[in-house]
């Protein structure tokens, strides 16, 4: 028996071939004869070095000059992009000797834009006389699409549609007739919501967890996520914590572990499994640490717990951490608020898109008790935050080892790279807020020659930034107005005396 998704392409290939006729064009790699393009502001160059043919369906190599697209969308289907260098490359399903439209998004300037151009390839063997039928509008499925149809597909539900996410890359959520939802993370974990009272389909892939409606007595050790459930009115569906009252910088939960209405159970490699038993725990939402722990994991889901695995630290846009409050909005049934607070969040972040960028070099840093400095690499999420602000930062791809959200250098090293930085930012959330430029020179008497220090341009986080990823757009107001010296308001930053 044939599922649904296979069905589909099966379909659609059936549909091609009958479309190609009795003389398709062979199957192979096809250097185009012609290639056309228009839109955008001409600065980004594209080309198509290939087409590949295969059982009548053409697929197009198509190569921007620019490492800034994230992805583009053709007919409604969205595709990931490759970068390769300076190119961004994708590979889509394209008609030949036709004109077709895309639209590809791009983070060169403040903030995601999408942009749309008008395409044509022309390949003289499709020709009427080859045989091949260009007027047919019918494309075969590429790979990721028929993967995407099977990956959502769920035996015995009638699939509705996909969440529309404008920001976030490492979760989605699909809706199905009767109330229940799919929730995919990071392309391969997923997970079944389950209206209340309801039991899973049978044949069911059991590699997916259902987690039950409602969704309560959360055992949260996904620390920044907190600030989501704050911002959702939600704190009510958490009644376990993997931090302690004092450790906690969101106020609200906070209060609620003063009150008794949350309680401490244990940190995420060690937790109170009894506890967790005897309050009922519905779900156990934990960050990726969880994975250096899989017996850990295995435990709570043999109690009976479903383990949901957060992954928007992975996110490459700063709005895309923000955005997961939509998931969690899924996740308890609140889409609307869920919405509309990151929709707040994103106008104010676009509204800088106006703006020129300042071109003031930004160093963001904190020390560590062996008196390296501790610097995030450039394709994090912070130094995003800093490019959408109007600032750049410190560091530049290429400058520091890859596959790290964190990079500890030599002083020396972080003298050489932010010695002239406009402003430096110590991150107050990791080690304790700065006091006094005093006590940064005592750190290290390097200090003293940093340009931002001889002009009293040096800021700190408070300690409540890593648990805020539901103001995300907040910190980056902070970041413009301290890049504009517009100092007056600022909710995460402060100035650092000499003193």
């Amino acid at each position: 028996m044939r599922n649904i998704a296979r069905a589909v392409c099966l379909l659609l290939a059936l549909m091609i071939a009958a479309a190609g006729a009795e003389a398709a064009l062979p199957d192979g790699e096809y250097a185009p004869d012609g290639f056309s393009f228009s839109g955008g502001s001409g600065r980004v160059e594209i080309t198509c070095p290939r087409v590949m043919v295969s059982g009548g369906a053409a697929v197009a190599d198509l190569a921007f000059s620019s490492p800034n697209y994230t992805r583009l969308v053709l007919d409604g289907t969205e595709y990931a992009a490759e970068h390769d260098g300076d190119t961004t490359r994708f590979r889509v399903p394209a008609p030949l000797n036709a004109d077709f439209t895309v639209v590809a998004t791009t983070t060169a300037m403040s903030a995601p834009h999408d942009v749309e151009y008008a395409l044509h390839i022309h390949l003289d063997a499709a020709g009427p006389d080859a045989g091949w039928a260009p007027e047919v509008e019918i494309e075969a499925p590429a790979p990721a699409v028929c993967a995407a149809l099977a990956a959502r597909e769920i035996p015995g539900l009638e699939w509705q549609r996909t969440m529309p996410l404008k920001y976030a890359r490492e979760f989605s959520v699909d809706y199905y007739a009767g109330g229940w939802k799919l929730l995919t993370v990071s392309g391969s974990e997923r997970y079944l919501l389950a209206p209340e009272g309801e039991d899973p389909p049978e044949g069911l892939d059991p590699e997916i967890r259902v987690i039950r409606r409602p969704v309560k007595n959360i055992y949260l050790a996904a620390t920044a996520a907190m600030s989501l459930f704050d911002a959702l009115g939600a704190l009510d569906a958490v009644t376990l914590s993997s931090l302690r009252e004092a450790d906690w910088t969101v106020a609200a939960a906070a209060e609620a572990m003063a009150r008794g209405d949350m309680r401490y159970a244990g940190k995420y490699s060690a937790p109170d499994y009894e506890l967790l038993v005897d309050s009922g725990c519905g779900l156990a939402v934990e960050s990726t640490m969880i994975l250096h722990t899989p017996k850990v994991r295995e435990m709570i889901e043999r109690l009976g717990i479903p383990v949901f695995v957060e992954h928007s630290a992975y996110e490459s846009h700063p709005l895309g951490r923000a955005e997961w409050i939509r998931l969690y909005g899924a996740l308890l049934d609140r889409e609307e608020q869920a919405a509309a607070f990151f929709d707040r969040q994103a106008a104010a972040v676009e509204a800088l898109s106006g703006f020129p960028n300042t071109e003031k070099k930004v160093a963001f840093f904190y020390l560590s008790t062996d008196g390296r400095a501790v610097v995030r690499a450039p394709g994090d999420y912070i130094p995003r935050m800093i490019e959408l602000a109007g600032g750049r930062y410190a560091f530049r791809e290429g400058d520091l080892p890859g596959g790290r959200a964190s990079v500890s250098v030599t002083m020396e090293a972080f003298f050489a790279a932010a010695a002239d930085a406009d402003a430096l930012i110590y991150n107050g959330s990791i080690d304790d807020p700065l006091d006094s430029v005093g006590a940064l020179i005592q750190k290290s008497p390097l200090f003293a020659d940093f340009r931002a220090v001889r002009e009293g341009n040096v800021w700190t986080t408070d300690r409540s930034l890593y648990q805020a990823a539901a103001d995300t757009g907040e910190f980056i107001l902070d970041l413009h107005r301290v890049l504009n010296g517009e100092t007056g308001e600022l909710r995460f930053l402060k100035k650092v005396g000499s003193e």
